[in-house]
């Protein structure tokens, strides 16, 4: 007996126990930031914020200063003359022997070349933008999609899970978590059981999963990744305020998402064939303006559903082609 494989597939996600509970995703929006200005938030970690602010960076970038004396700069973010200034005043007197890079945005990585010709310091990251995943969507339509992308950045060292970096006072472990951006990576703290967590969980709202190098397969592996690590207790993401406890707002991330897929699914094989269809459907209640970058995360969803082989494509993975939901024979019918 055929039927379609939605069906299936609902069904066996109802017995999940991950669906037999809702997502309790509660976002922190009380972030009171003065850009520019220092925040002590332990004995080894300042905090700027860039004045940046937006739809995708909120109040802004946040950059970060480890150690004391000799200090690493974590996430210089875009090209502002503002914040160049900001962050050299705030290590005046020390000398900056680090500059890392959790990922290749814009709102990130730009002004590490500024501060490196200002420092001499060396720049690390895992590659330059796209490396870690070769690109496989073809998107038409007016959305240019790696347009957030930093191509120019390279770094001096580039690192890898599990690999060290050590400063004077301080070591930062490297904790590979692709899926926002193909290159991302986090860095946790040892000794303070932070992780510098860049875009990849963020306590105000969700990330963008935005192909070709998002890549949303990825993402649920690498938020896997972060809650097997129990003894974290602090995330200090790109944008927002600090979250304590992550790993079960990390959870409520994985379950959200897998809930959302899910949502797209049934969308799909009830008749929904473009992924802006898709979105208009999901994302009824929110500002029309945002849907062009709901399109971007379900497009991310569509590929994974694609990798599956419970959706098909009509051409290309774009915004624009048409998809279907995959007829699958019941085992024993």
């Amino acid at each position: 007996m055929l039927v379609h494989g939605y069906i299936c597939v609902l069904a066996s996600l109802q017995q999940n126990k991950v669906f037999t509970a809702m997502s309790e995703l509660s976002f922190d929006r009380e972030f009171e930031v003065m850009p520019g200005a220092p925040a002590r938030l332990s004995e080894q970690v300042r905090r700027i914020t860039c004045n940046n602010p937006g739809p995708f960076t909120f109040k802004g970038t946040n950059s970060y200063i480890v150690g004391t004396g000799n200090v690493a700069i974590i996430d210089p973010g875009p090209e502002d003359e503002d914040h160049l200034a900001a962050l050299l005043d705030a290590v005046r007197g020390e000398t900056v022997t680090h500059i890392i890079v959790t990922h290749t945005h814009r709102d990130h990585s730009p002004l590490t070349r500024r501060l490196q010709q200002a420092t001499g310091a060396r720049t690390y990251g895992y590659g330059p933008h796209g490396s870690g995943r070769a690109a496989k969507a073809i998107i038409s339509g007016d959305v240019t999609l790696d347009a957030a992308g930093d191509h120019e950045f390279r770094p001096d060292v580039e690192v890898r899970h599990g690999d060290m970096i050590e400063g004077t006072g301080w070591s930062l472990e490297c904790v590979f978590t692709p899926g926002h951006c193909s290159n991302h990576m986090a860095f946790a703290l040892n000794g303070e059981h932070t992780v510098f967590c860049g875009d990849h969980v963020m306590a105000w709202s969700t990330s963008v999963i935005a192909p070709p190098d998002g890549h949303m397969a990825d993402y649920f592996s690498s938020l896997r990744t972060l809650i097997a690590r129990d003894q974290d207790r602090l995330y200090l993401p790109g944008h927002g305020p600090a979250k304590q406890n992550p790993q079960r707002f990390a959870r409520a991330f994985l379950t959200h998402r897998q809930m959302r897929e899910q949502a797209i699914l049934q969308h799909i094989a009830s008749g929904e064939r473009t992924v802006m269809g898709v979105v208009r459907k999901i994302y009824a209640g929110i500002d029309a303006k945002l849907h062009t970058a709901a399109a971007l995360s379900t497009l991310a969803h569509v590929e994974h559903l694609i990798e599956q082989n419970l959706v098909r494509a009509h051409g290309n993975l774009s915004l624009d082609t048409d998809y279907e939901a995959v007829s699958v024979e019941i085992a024993g019918s």
